[in-house]
């Protein structure tokens, strides 16, 4: 799984350092808003990003998954004490 995260590229020079699908300005967001819209990764790259492959999908969907994973959340009510 790791090399799907050799797909996403986040460059304080590109997009304003958001994560991208690596030798794209294609905002890895914007991938996974059109999944949340019910596309699937076939309807993406016929319709939207034809120079994606569903490698970089999956590796969207890798990435968001880590940043959630390795993020330590604080419940509200203990952070409001």
């Amino acid at each position: 799984m790791e090399n799907l995260l050799e797909r996403i590229q986040v460059d304080p020079k590109i997009c304003h350092g958001q994560p991208c699908i690596k030798g794209t300005r294609i905002m890895v967001y914007l991938v996974l808003e059109l999944l949340e819209a019910g596309l699937t990764s076939e309807q993406i790259i016929r319709d939207y990003y034809p120079q994606l492959t569903k490698q970089d999908i999956e590796a969207s969907l890798h990435y968001a998954a880590s940043l959630i994973r390795d993020t330590e959340y604080v419940p509200f009510a203990t952070a409001a004490e």
